[in-house]
C-alpha cells in the first residue's frame, strides 16, 4: 500500500504528519543537517546521503545527480534539497545568465524586471538540479567599509523590502526553487564594518530599521531564512530565541524553515565562546529556533544523542523537521519536479534579452558637463584604465571565479561584454584603442606615459577605474575607500592632456571619488554590472540608451565621514562653519536617490488627496512631471515622509513609495503614489509599532536631496498602536 506521504492528492500537512510519524530520531535529525560538498570527500558525501541528510550545499553537475540517486534509495526516500548561492543569477555556474550584483540591479528601482531576474535564476539553477537559492540579501548597507556592500540592495529598508519582495516572488513564481532571505538579522551593522562581528544595536532599532525588509520577505512567502553570523549586543543570532522563535516564527508568522550560515553552530563554541563545546552549541541553537545546521560537522550525532537521552526536547526537533518537509513538499521534490524544469533554458535567448534590458537600466550618471552623449562625432576613442577589460572586477563577488572553490583563471563560457568590448561594439564606426595604464591596487604597476600618449592621439578618453575582487566580498572589509593604486595619478594626467575625459566606475561599493569628479567631464557609475555591463555603458555613452538609474546608496566625501546614509536622525551639534565635521561638510557627495538623465524632468503641482487623516486611511500623493528633454525616458519618482514631532527620534526623511514613470519627450504626466497612513509608524520605547497623532511632512521628487523635493503637510488626528509588526 502506498504510504500517505507519497500521495500527491493529500494536503501538505497530511503528508508531512504521515512522514513524520514514520521517521526515527536519526532520520529526523538528519533532515536538519546540511553539508557542503567542498567540505568533505566524495565518499564522505555519499555516506551523508545514505544517512538521509536533508541538504547539500554547492553541489554542481554529476555530483548532484549522484547524491540525488543515493537519497532516493534510503528507507523513506526523502529527497535532498540542494542549496546554492545565487546572488546575481545562477552565478556559480560558468555559462549562466550573469546579472549585475544586487547593488547594481537595485539602481534600476525596477520591481518588474527584478522579479523576472528571480524567475530566470530559478530556472537556470533548477536545470542543474538545484532548488534552493541563497538569495536575496536583505541586509541594510549603511557602513560602506563592510566587504559585502555589493550584495545588498542599498541603504534604505523600505526599498530593500520592496525589491526583496519582488525577487523572492520571482524565484518562487514557477515553484522551481525556494528563496532564502538573508542574513537574519542586522548582519551588516557590525561594529567597524567588521564582517560577522558584534552589532551593537538595540532591539528597538532592529524593529525600526533592520526587521522591516524581512517582514516583507515573510509576506512574499519566502520558504527559507538564513541566520546571520553576527551577535547583537553580545548575543549570537544563532542563540537568539527572541528573534528566531518569538519574532520570526510567532509574531511574523514565518511558515518556512531557517538555516544557519556557514558553521554558525560550531561558531557558538569556537568563535563566539558562548558554548562549552559543539554539543552544548547544538542544544542552544536548536532550542533557539535554528531548523537546519549548515556545515557544523558533528551536529547530527550530538543532537541525536541528546534527543535520545531526553536532554533535548523532541518538540523542537519535530517542529524543525515539519518545516523542512513542508518546503520539500511545496516544491514538489517528492513528486517529480524534474518534469517541470525548462531544459535548455540556461543562457537562452529569452533570458539574455531580459538580462540586457535590466542591465541597461542600472548605470547611474553622476556627472555630465554636456560631453555626453558622445554620439558619432568622435572618430578616435581612447579606452584606458585597469577595469576596462577586467571581467572579474566587472562581475564582482559570488561568481564561479571566487566560489565555491576559487577559480580566478576560469575561462567564461557565457557571452560577455567588458567595457572595452562594449565600446568597440557600440562605437563600431570609430577607432577604439586601449591601454591598461595602471593596476587597480599596485601603484608601481603602471605605464601612464603610454596612456597619455594614446590620449593625446585621440579625440576623447574613456577612463575605466574602480576597485577589484580583492577589495570586495566576504571577509574583505576596507578601512580606506579612496581610489587605489596609481589610478588617480593616471586620471589627472589624462585630464591634463586637455582631451574630454569620461570616467566609468567599475566597483563593488561607493568609493571616495571627489578627486575623480574634479578630473573628468562626465562620470558613470556601473557597480558590478555582470555580463552585459560593458554593452549597456557604451550604449549610454553613445546616446543609444538614456541613463535612468538612481543611487540606492550614498557616496561619502571621506571614509571618516561614514555613516552618510540619507535617513539619519537630526540633532547633531555640528561645526557651525561647515554644518558637519570641522573639516568636512555633513552631506554625501552623491546621496540616495540621485541620478542624472539626458532629459531634464521638472516637478510641479504636488497634491495630497486628504490632509486630515487617521491611521485607517490611505491617501494619494500626486505630482505633475514634465520631460523637457528631447527623448522619451523613465523617471524614478520618490515619496518620502517625516514625522515632525514624535515620542522618540525619527529619521529626517524616510522613503515610503516610489514609481518608475515613462514620459515621452515634451510630455507632462501626473504620477500618483498611494500612501497608507499606517506606514507612518514609529517604534516606541516599548518596541511597539505605533502611529502617533501630529503633523507629517510628505515630500515627493527626484532624489532624497531637499532641493529636489516638493513638500506638503498632513495631520494625523489620533494615535494608534498597530496590530502587526511594521
Amino acid at each position: 500500500m502506498t504510504p500517505n506521504y507519497k500521495n500527491p492528492e493529500l494536503s501538505i500537512k497530511e503528508r508531512v504528519e504521515d512522514l513524520l510519524s514514520r521517521m526515527t530520531v536519526e532520520e529526523k535529525v538528519a533532515q536538519m543537517t546540511q553539508v557542503s560538498v567542498n567540505m568533505v570527500s566524495a565518499d564522505e558525501a555519499d555516506v551523508y546521503a545514505e544517512k538521509g541528510i536533508g541538504s547539500f550545499l554547492h553541489s554542481l553537475g554529476d555530483t548532484t545527480r549522484r547524491l540525488k540517486q543515493i537519497a532516493s534509495n534510503t528507507r523513506l526516500g526523502i529527497p535532498l534539497i540542494f542549496g546554492i548561492d545565487a546572488i546575481h543569477g545562477h552565478s556559480l555556474h560558468n555559462g549562466c545568465t550573469m546579472y549585475p550584483s544586487q547593488l547594481g540591479v537595485s539602481c534600476s528601482w525596477d520591481e518588474e524586471k527584478i522579479h523576472e531576474m528571480g524567475k530566470i535564476t530559478a530556472r537556470e539553477a533548477a536545470e542543474e538540479g538545484l532548488h534552493w537559492l541563497f538569495s536575496p540579501v536583505l541586509c541594510v548597507g549603511r557602513d560602506l567599509r563592510w566587504g559585502r556592500i555589493d550584495e545588498t540592495f542599498g541603504e534604505d529598508p523600505y526599498l530593500i523590502g520592496e525589491l526583496g519582495y519582488s525577487i523572492i516572488r520571482g524565484y518562487q513564481s514557477e515553484n522551481l526553487a525556494a528563496a532564502c532571505a538573508k542574513h537574519y538579522l542586522g548582519y551588516g551593522e557590525s561594529v567597524g564594518a567588521r564582517d560577522s562581528y558584534d552589532s551593537q544595536i538595540s532591539d528597538r532599532k532592529i524593529r525600526e530599521c533592520f526587521l522591516p525588509p524581512f517582514k516583507r520577505a515573510v509576506e512574499a512567502e519566502s520558504m527559507t531564512f538564513m541566520v546571520g553570523y553576527e551577535s547583537i549586543d553580545g548575543l549570537p543570532m544563532s542563540a537568539n530565541r527572541k528573534f528566531l522563535r518569538d519574532v520570526l516564527k510567532d509574531e511574523l508568522g514565518f511558515a518556512g524553515f531557517s538555516v544557519t550560515d556557514w558553521c554558525n553552530i560550531e561558531g557558538l563554541h569556537a568563535r563566539q565562546f558562548v558554548a562549552n563545546d559543539l554539543r552544548d552549541a547544538s542544544k542552544i541553537a536548536v532550542e533557539a529556533g535554528n531548523d537546519m545546521s549548515m556545515n557544523s560537522l558533528g551536529f547530527m550525532e550530538h543532537v541525536i544523542d541528546m534527543a535520545k537521552s531526553g536532554e533535548l526536547d523532541m518538540k523542537y526537533i519535530d517542529d524543525s523537521v515539519r518545516r523542512i518537509l513542508a518546503v520539500k513538499f511545496k516544491l514538489g521534490l517528492f513528486d517529480g519536479i524534474e518534469q517541470r524544469i525548462p531544459h535548455g533554458c540556461t543562457a537562452c535567448e529569452e533570458h539574455i534579452t531580459a538580462c540586457k534590458a535590466l542591465t541597461d537600466e542600472c548605470p547611474v550618471l553622476l556627472e555630465n558637463n554636456g560631453i555626453l552623449p558622445l554620439g558619432s562625432k568622435y572618430k578616435k576613442i581612447a579606452v584606458i584604465g585597469p577595469n576596462a577589460d577586467n571581467v572579474k572586477a566587472q562581475y564582482g563577488d559570488w561568481t564561479y571565479f571566487s566560489h565555491p572553490d576559487a577559480n580566478p583563471n576560469a575561462v567564461p563560457k557565457e557571452e560577455l561584454y567588458t567595457m572595452l568590448r562594449g565600446m568597440k561594439t557600440v562605437f563600431s564606426d570609430a577607432e577604439v584603442r586601449y591601454t591598461r595604464g595602471c593596476d587597480v591596487m599596485d601603484p608601481t604597476d603602471q605605464n601612464i606615459k603610454e596612456a597619455v600618449a594614446l590620449a593625446n592621439d585621440s579625440d576623447v578618453v574613456v577612463a575605466v577605474l574602480g576597485d577589484c575582487l580583492d577589495q570586495n566580498g566576504e571577509s574583505k572589509d576596507r578601512c580606506n575607500l579612496e581610489i587605489t593604486g596609481a589610478q588617480l595619478d593616471l586620471l589627472k594626467q589624462l585630464k591634463a592632456t586637455g582631451k574630454p575625459v569620461v570616467v566609468i566606475l567599475v566597483n563593488g561599493k561607493p568609493l571616495c571619488i571627489g578627486e575623480v569628479r574634479d578630473n573628468c567631464d562626465a562620470l558613470l557609475e556601473t557597480f558590478n554590472s555582470g555580463a552585459y555591463g560593458g554593452l549597456s555603458a557604451a550604449k549610454i555613452l553613445r546616446g543609444d540608451c538614456n541613463p535612468e538609474g538612481k543611487l540606492t546608496i550614498s557616496f561619502p566625501r571621506n571614509a571618516g565621514q561614514i555613516p552618510v546614509y540619507y535617513n539619519q536622525y537630526a540633532g547633531w551639534h555640528s561645526n557651525p562653519k561647515t554644518g558637519g565635521y570641522c573639516d568636512c561638510p555633513p552631506d554625501a557627495l552623491y546621496p540616495f536617490g540621485y541620478g542624472l538623465s539626458y532629459n531634464n524632468y521638472t516637478y510641479a503641482n504636488m497634491q495630497v488627496s486628504k490632509t486630515s487623516v487617521t491611521p485607517d486611511d490611505t491617501i494619494e500623493v500626486s505630482v505633475d512631471i514634465t520631460n523637457n528633454g528631447g527623448r522619451d525616458g523613465n523617471e524614478i519618482v520618490q515619496l518620502y515622509v517625516n514625522d515632525k514631532v514624535s515620542s522618540v527620534c525619527t529619521p529626517v526623511k524616510q522613503l515610503r513609495g516610489f514609481q518608475r514613470a515613462f514620459i515621452k519627450a515634451g510630455q507632462t504626466i501626473t504620477v500618483t503614489i498611494p500612501l497608507s497612513v499606517s506606514d507612518l509608524w514609529i517604534v516606541n520605547r516599548e518596541e511597539e509599532y505605533i502611529v502617533e497623532a501630529g503633523e507629517f511632512e510628505l515630500m515627493i521628487g527626484k532624489s532624497s536631496l531637499d532641493r529636489d523635493l516638493l513638500t506638503q503637510t498632513i495631520r494625523c488626528t489620533e494615535t494608534r498602536r498597530l496590530s502587526s509588526s511594521c
